[in-house]
Formats: structure tokens, sequence, C-alpha cells
């Protein structure tokens, strides 16, 4: 039997915490925003953590967090093999459900941040740097620690700010459309055909070089046999014309007539 998904995923991942941190919210608001009291395609808690993990993974565009959701291990092991798409995703995070989205994606964020599972300054969308080594400013820090959890806010609320921009940014480029890869400009028998016609020049140019090749490979072996042919034929030639210069170049023996008695 193949492993599970469940075996894959390291024991101490960030998509655990993840999982678990909204496993344990208390998901009666969120279920109050849905038409029904909650009946979806798709469980809004689901949803919920697709969304905060993928934020934290600075995953932003609802059409690749979908792709994530169909092709990586991570996402399918948190959404449970569901595979909502751009549309669902955009709707669940739309205006009924920002606010509360934003504030459990900050209240999660802020959990990874103090347990050391993320950096706060990965998120930063000007490079800001943070103390690597806070140990030493404890007693600044227990001060301030108001003004840090409201500088942190801040902080997070500029990425949603992002994040919602790259968004409309997308469904600025692709409007009711899926990404490429999924055939998302609703022309699948124009596309087939155009394919086919692709597929078929190509089959055609193949033929053509496979074809150019023979005659290349029956022209190479009977030049190759003209080589071979002239060059047994220049050899003999020039055998046959040394032997006629040494010949000619040797001095016959002069007979002596013996003398009249």
């Amino acid at each position: 039997m193949p492993p599970s998904y469940e075996e894959k995923i390291p024991v101490d991942h960030l998509i655990r915490v993840v999982n678990e941190a909204v496993e344990k919210i208390d998901v009666s608001a969120l279920l109050a925003q849905y038409p029904g009291g909650g009946m979806s395609s798709y469980h809004p808690k689901m949803l919920l953590k697709v969304l905060v993990y993928a934020y934290t993974e600075k995953l932003y565009s609802s059409r690749r967090i979908g792709k994530a959701l169909r092709e990586n291990l991570y996402f399918m092991w948190i959404s449970g093999e569901n595979t909502p798409d751009f549309r669902t995703i955009n709707d669940f995070r739309g205006s009924r459900m920002k606010g509360v989205i934003e504030e459990v994606f900050s209240a999660v964020l802020e959990h990874l941040i103090a347990i050391g599972h993320v950096k706060l300054e990965h998120y930063f969308l000007d490079g800001t740097k943070i103390e690597a080594d806070a140990n030493t400013h404890k007693v600044v820090w227990a001060k301030k620690r108001e003004t840090y959890h409201q500088w942190v806010q801040a902080q997070i609320k500029e990425l949603l700010k992002h994040i919602e921009e790259v968004n409309e940014e997308e469904q600025a480029e692709y409007g009711d459309d899926d990404l490429e890869e999924m055939g998302g400009n609703g022309q699948t028998e124009v596309n087939s055909a155009l394919l086919r016609k692709k597929i078929d020049e190509l089959n055609q140019k193949l033929r053509e070089l496979v074809r150019t090749k023979r005659e290349t490979q029956s022209a190479r072996k009977a030049l190759k046999k003209l080589e071979g042919d002239c060059l047994v034929r220049l050899k003999n030639t020039n055998n046959r014309q040394r032997g006629w210069e040494t010949a000619a170049a040797t001095p016959r023996p002069i007979r002596m007539q013996a003398a009249c008695a």
C-alpha cells in the first residue's frame, strides 16, 4: 500500500500547527455568515485552514491556491483532498468573511511568530528586519509588549491589504477564467482543433526528417562506396604507373655480336 498523506507530513511541520490552531477556534461566528447555518459544498473551517496556511506560505492568489490544492501534498492533507476552485476561494474570503478571516489569520500568525515557526520579517513588504537576538531585550519587550502587539497588527494589516491587491490584479487579468494550464478560456473545441493541427504539422515534419535522414544515409553509403572504389582504382593505377616508370628507367643490356672470322 502506498504511504498516506499523514505519514508524509512531518510531526512538527508548520501545517500541523495551523491545522491544530484553526481546529480549536470557535467557528460559530464563521458558520453564521453562511446561509442556512453554514450548509455549503465545502466546510468553512476547511476553507479557513487552507487560506491561513496559504497566507503563511505567502501564497495569496486564489488560482495559485487552487493549483496547490490539486498538486501539493500539504494542501491536499489540510483540505482533506477537497479541491475548491478559485471562485469558491474568492467567494469565501469575500466581503462577508473578510473580517473573520483577517482576525483568524492575524491570531494564528502571531502564535506562529511567538513559537518560532515563522519570522514576521519574512512577510514585510518593505524588507524591514527585526533584531535577531530578542532575549537581550526581554525588559524592553516586556515594557513595550502592547506597543509591539499593535505594531505587529499594523504589519499584518498591510500584508492583508497587499493580498487583496494581488487578487484584484489577478481578477483583472483572468476575469472568469482559471489558469492557462486548466484551459480556462472556454474554447476547448478550438484549442483541441489547434492542437490537432499542430500535431499533424509536427508529424509531417518528423516524417520529412526521417525521409531526409534515410536519404542522407543512403547518399553517405553511396559516397563511401564510390570513394572506396575510386581509391582502389587510383591505387592500382599508381602501381601500374610506378611499374612503367621503373621499367623505363632500367637500362637494357647491349648484345655483342661475334667478330667475323
